[in-house]
């Protein structure tokens, strides 16, 4: 990783200083329940990865929930119900091989070196079990190359079509992949309430004019099991 906890720490801190956190997590509550809890079964062992101010963690529905950053700034965000492991995403010592149902990132792999993204992809292969699930959302460049480095901290372009092809050849295979999915970031006028997200998210053409973020759904390949 390019950057230490504490430039993280100080980058996110001034970047979300406007933010409400209660509204923020609201949405991602919203989220949760209106999308992503489909695809997470309430029996499953969930890890968050890059985690963040665990929106994600904290409000899906799963039986054991785990949060992983590099920022100890974590801590103070996760849940009671959270298991909170401050590590690197290219080893992680502390999760066992196969003991993980889903795995969530969400605005994480812009932020490292494409070898390290294939490292972490290997890492996550080996922790998901025989039928764990990867979901990811990411910046999709194609559709926000205007504003995609206005971030400090984004170093790797990514768009839709080659995340998959990193994907397949860290042995997953494509499940579901939407190109156009959410705004490029909280700053974008829409959706900015729960009620308006509520809205977006059921509809495919507002997320075709307005997402800038792709969402990815992908399984372990048959073959590397």
């Amino acid at each position: 990783m390019s950057m230490d906890s504490q430039d993280l720490s100080l980058i996110y801190k001034t970047r979300f200083k406007k933010e409400s956190s209660k509204n923020r997590d609201k949405m991602f509550s919203l989220l949760c329940s209106d999308f992503l809890q489909r695809y997470v079964s309430p029996d499953s062992t969930v890890l968050d990865v890059a985690a963040g101010r665990c929106g994600f963690i904290n409000n899906i529905k799963a039986k054991r929930k785990i949060a992983l950053d590099i920022n100890a700034d974590m801590k103070s965000f996760a849940g009671e119900d959270v298991e909170v492991v401050i590590s690197d995403a290219r080893r992680m010592p502390e999760l066992a091989g196969e003991s993980v149902d889903v795995v969530f990132a969400s605005n994480f792999f812009e932020h490292i070196g494409r070898e390290d993204i294939i490292k972490v992809l290997k890492e996550l292969f080996r922790i998901l079990k025989k039928d764990g699930k990867l979901l990811l959302i990411q910046p999709n460049i194609r559709f926000c190359c205007r504003d995609y480095w206005m971030f400090f901290d984004h170093l790797t372009a990514l768009d839709d079509r080659g995340f998959s092809e990193a994907l397949s050849i860290t042995g997953f295979y494509i499940a579901e992949s939407r190109p156009r999915f959410l705004p490029f970031s909280t700053k974008n006028r829409l959706p900015k309430t729960p009620v308006m997200l509520k809205l977006y998210l059921k509809s495919r053409i507002l997320q075709h004019i307005f997402g800038k973020q792709m969402f990815i759904y992908a399984k372990k390949l048959p073959r590397y099991l």
